[in-house]
């Protein structure tokens, strides 16, 4: 009797184990599923484009603007022309304001106003038209102020100028058709439909594209070039928006996908430049081309760890990796300084992925969030230093998540676009107005010849390579 007792507890014992390891394992996924799920909250803290607030208040902020100068100085103002356009002059009062006495001249000074006009210019074009008294056909005259070569129903068009203040406010400030028909009826008097301003950009874009597929070529030679993707609409249907920048250029384009195919479209399969990226596997199979992967990426991820660790000792393995990025950034601030040789920085590149590097990724990890990253930097191991070794290099993709910024704040404003055509105007004016602006090209002077020009040509925003 006492043996069956025996038998019956070994057996409830055993009963009781199984339930009790089956629970551990379904605690141990719900775990790592509420790790996962609070390392995406943390990240998506970042992701926002708008000026939130993302940490508590400092107690002493600093004060906001910038930091004044050593020795001062006068204020700075514009240089005012040779000659101005209109002179006034202040005449003194005869009696003084404050007693009434007689007020003397002593001299004359000077003060500069800017100001602009309100004002609708109308040019009237007297068109020839005339026949070949060969062949009968039809012929016209062009004046060079023309921009387009329509008559009838369409002789009275918008002018150049007004299109490229136009193009600017809606593809690189982001503002609606609507909105700016009411800027140039407001400040200008001028009056123009949503849908004119509509149809406006898609010809503008039209004559844009010969020079995107110029800078889109000299993007794939180019011997460095940032990537990223951000998210896009286009009629209401998620598509991605490619940015592909040099330090002269950067290259828009709406595509279906985020995946290599997408990013090969736009730069090429067989690039044999270095590409700076966020390590996406949408990267990996660019074999020909050396890689740096974006170590903000990873410090940011390292950083948000160890705000969401329970203690110290699981927050270490984020805590080191954290460290080790640092100290490189350091080692490429130094060299920049003058303080180390660019041997030197080779040599400290070659010891940090050959010794801390290789012990961090060693070590055996318990947390599903430490193994997680483990595996990412294992993967971006022969990317993570490449700046190191050459000074054309950055540390970070920085550079291309600056030229996504100005399509973000359009995402902000009206989610993208409606239609396919839309989207192809899109990444042809951004190109060239994202590129002229890294150039320090002023709009007008480069825009206005190529929309009165008979037909499109390359403007000159293609850099010298020789």
């Amino acid at each position: 009797m006492a043996e069956s007792t025996d038998r019956e507890r070994i057996d409830q014992l055993e009963r009781d184990k199984d339930r009790l390891e089956r629970e551990i394992e379904r605690l141990r996924r719900e775990n790592e599923r509420l790790e996962k799920l609070l390392e995406e909250a943390l990240r998506k803290l970042h992701r926002s484009a708008g000026p939130f607030s993302r940490d508590k208040p400092k107690k002493d902020p600093k004060k906001p603007g910038r930091k004044p100068g050593d020795g001062g100085g006068q204020r700075g103002a514009p240089k005012p022309p040779e000659k101005p356009d209109e002179v006034h002059r202040a005449r003194l009062s005869q009696h003084c304001a404050d007693c009434g006495g007689a007020v003397a001249h002593d001299s004359t000074v000077e003060q500069w106003q800017q100001d602009i006009i309100r004002k609708i210019l109308w040019r009237l074009f007297l068109v020839e038209v005339g026949h070949c008294t060969e062949c009968g056909r039809r012929c016209q005259g062009r004046h060079p102020l023309q921009t387009s070569d329509a008559l009838g129903a369409a002789a009275v068009q918008i002018g150049p100028e007004a299109l490229v203040l136009a193009a600017h406010m809606n593809k690189e400030m982001g503002q609606s058709h609507e909105r700016i028909a009411r800027v140039l009826a407001l400040g200008y008097g001028l009056r123009v439909s949503r849908s004119a301003l509509c149809r406006a950009m898609g010809r503008i874009g039209e004559r844009m594209e010969p020079t995107r597929q110029a800078l889109v070529v000299h993007v794939r030679s180019s011997a460095v070039v940032w990537m990223d993707e951000t998210g896009w609409r286009v009629a209401a249907v998620l598509r991605w928006l490619w940015v592909a920048a040099t330090r002269e250029v950067s290259v828009y384009s709406v595509q279906a996908g985020r995946g290599f195919a997408q990013a090969a479209a736009l730069i090429g399969a067989d690039y044999a430049g270095t590409m700076h990226h966020d390590g996406a596997k949408a990267y990996d199979p660019f074999v020909h081309a050396d890689h740096q992967a974006c170590l903000a990426h990873p410090i940011r991820r390292c950083r948000e760890m160890i705000e969401a660790a329970p203690n110290a000792r699981a927050a270490r393995f984020a805590a080191e990796v954290q460290t080790l990025l640092h100290q490189a950034i350091e080692m490429r601030q130094r060299y920049e300084r003058g303080e180390i040789s660019l041997s030197g920085m080779r040599g400290i590149a070659t010891r940090l992925a050959n010794d801390p590097l290789d012990r961090l990724l060693c070590l055996p990890q318990r947390s599903a969030t430490n193994l997680r990253l483990s595996n990412h930097l294992a993967k971006l191991s022969p990317y993570l230093f490449t700046f190191l070794r050459n000074p054309e290099v950055e540390s970070t993709n920085n550079r291309a998540e600056r030229e996504l910024r100005p399509a973000v704040v359009n995402r902000k404003c009206w989610g993208g676009n409606r239609t396919e055509n839309g989207a192809r105007t899109f990444e042809r004016i951004a190109t060239v107005l994202r590129t002229a602006y890294l150039q320090d090209q002023h709009l007008f002077t480069l825009l206005l010849p190529l929309l009165r020009a008979r037909t499109p040509f390359v403007l000159d925003l293609i850099p010298d390579t020789s």
